[in-house]
């Protein structure tokens, strides 16, 4: 091993140290005094329950992890895991979205976090055809902020919105109660297609008692007015009485015991590991996020067997060769590929070369990984010349139309357009993943500090009060340190722009997954308007 890769690797394992701990505080909000009081009241853990209710030796892939830090709430600083957990494992053999409230979070209440988080995981099970569980114990809306998450499109009614559509369109919502479900957060229990109670442990009511009593007078217990015994004896709200949440996991599970079995639509090819380490990644990623990385390297280390058959790989030598095209596999799944490579830059021959592959892929209904790590689209008078603007934007209207599964995965600088044409949020990718190594910004900080500061000297020369050498470089430091800091996976994964922050050793096996659920679903045919080949 070399020295730089030595270097890679330490670096590398020390900035997943700090993951690891960013997701132990969002797992153990309030520690073991928070885990004794569910004991106490007749609770496990959420994770707990989720474990017991995806098949034995399974895993569950969650979303989300570092979610809602940072996001400074009135009187709310956290909101860790934002307060929701998600993910997808599997039930009886087939892929389900799995939704559970952590009531140790301010007892599930939902923040603009919370929301967020939860829509993006029903949009993951509409766009790909899963089936819904939801682990309810929610407090509603978090009144101080209710014009945050009440009444506009995207707050708390979309929730519903999306229970009602996606049970029209045949995707079960099951819901399991296992605590205080109130005004809105009733509707959790009321619009699910079957929903399970516990006896005196779940409750669900338009109002509580105190709002029941502050309203109409009546003084009523929170078991009458709204218990497991209430809505599956009486209401009819709920349709499954069970004594303790044990009883109500193995009900839910029975209710999805006799769904057909879910196929992939896509061949699949025997599972062969790589022949490359696949951890070798942790020594060809360079520390430095602006360093030139090694595509074919990263894609072989992640492919079975190391196999990668390439499109176009001598055209443009230098310029068409900083972003790579071709197919793998990944566990027998064969995937289209558009990889950054070397310094990541998209020149306007690479751009071509992308937008081409892409509209391939689409035309032979495979799916299409995008492997992120470009800085940008290159500018200058000889690219512009070029056609960087008209090839650039091929790229991005491609991408925009391409009706097959696509998943982004950034491992290195997620910059300007850059992430427009390789698929970033906007562009609704199926999922999409990065790692310690991504960047997500307009620019890198050394960039926008350099711009802002060449604006903040014509501003102050104009006033007559130019900037001194010491204000020059606190102003370039300040904005770098701003752009570099929400460039972060922290900021970036706490604001949910992206599913989940992967360590080096976890991509081929969540990329495995992603793939396969994104193809549970038939692959419409190609409609591409002004761009065929």
């Amino acid at each position: 091993m070399t020295d730089s890769a030595m270097q890679n690797r330490q670096h590398w394992e020390n900035e997943e140290k700090k993951l690891d701990e960013r997701v132990r505080e969002a797992m153990f909000p309030g520690g073991d005094k928070a885990i004794e009081k569910l004991r106490k009241e007749g609770k496990k853990p959420a994770r707990e329950l989720i474990g017991q209710l995806i098949d034995p030796d399974t895993r569950f892939y969650e979303f989300s992890v570092i979610a809602g830090f940072g996001m400074n709430y009135p009187g709310v600083p956290d909101v860790p895991c934002g307060g929701v957990i998600t993910g997808i494992g599997r039930i009886h053999g087939n892929w389900t979205m799995i939704f559970a409230n952590d009531s140790r979070v301010k007892a599930g209440t939902y923040f603009p976090i919370t929301l967020r988080k939860h829509l993006r995981a029903q949009a993951i099970a509409e766009k790909n055809g899963l089936n819904c569980v939801y682990i309810a114990d929610s407090g509603g809306a978090f009144l101080p902020m209710q014009a945050d998450v009440f009444p506009d499109d995207g707050h708390f009614g979309s929730m519903f919105y999306n229970m009602a559509r996606m049970s029209a369109s045949g995707l079960k919502q099951i819901t399991l109660s296992t605590g205080g479900n109130t005004a809105g957060g009733a509707y959790i229990v009321f619009m699910a297609c079957q929903s399970v109670m516990i006896d005196r442990l779940s409750y669900s009511f338009l109002g509580g008692p105190p709002l029941v009593k502050m309203a109409t007078g009546e003084i009523i217990s929170a078991e009458d007015l709204g218990g497991a015994r209430v809505h599956t004896h009486i209401s009819g709200g709920a349709d499954h009485f069970c004594q303790n949440q044990d009883e109500a996991i193995e009900r839910v599970r029975e209710i999805l015991s006799l769904d057909a079995p879910q196929k992939m639509y896509l061949h699949r090819y025997e599972e062969r590991p790589p022949l490359a380490d696949p951890n070798s990644i942790y020594d060809l990623l360079p520390a430095s996020t602006n360093q030139a990385m090694d595509g074919r390297a990263i894609l072989k280390a992640i492919a079975d067997d190391s196999y990668f058959v390439e499109y176009k790989q001598h055209y443009a030598p230098g310029r068409g060769d900083n972003i790579l095209a071709g197919k793998i596999r990944i566990k027998g799944i064969p995937t289209g590929v558009i990889a950054s490579h070397k310094i990541g830059v998209i020149f306007e021959e690479a751009a071509r070369k992308a937008a081409e592959w892409i509209v391939r892929c689409s035309y032979e209904k495979i799916p299409i990984i995008f492997f992120q790590g470009s800085p940008g689209y290159m500018v200058g008078s000889d690219s512009e010349h070029n056609g960087i603007g008209k090839y650039g934007s091929d790229m991005v209207r491609s991408v925009s139309c391409a009706q097959v599964p696509r998943i982004q995965m950034v491992i290195g600088p997620d910059n300007g357009a850059a992430n427009y044409g390789m698929c970033g949020r906007a562009y609704r990718p199926n999922f999409l993943f990065t790692t310690m190594r991504g960047r997500t910004s307009v620019m890198s900080g050394r960039s926008a500090g350099g711009v802002l500061l060449s604006i903040e000297e014509r501003k102050r020369e104009v006033t007559g009060s130019p900037m001194t050498d010491e204000e020059k470089q606190a102003f370039f430091q300040k904005m770098m340190d701003k752009y570099d800091g929400e460039a972060h996976p922290f900021f970036c994964g706490a604001r949910l722009l992206n599913d989940r922050v992967l360590k080096f050793s976890e991509i081929r096996d969540w990329l495995a997954m992603a793939l396969e659920v994104s193809l549970l679903k038939p692959i419409g045919e190609p409609g591409f308007g002004n761009v065929r080949f």
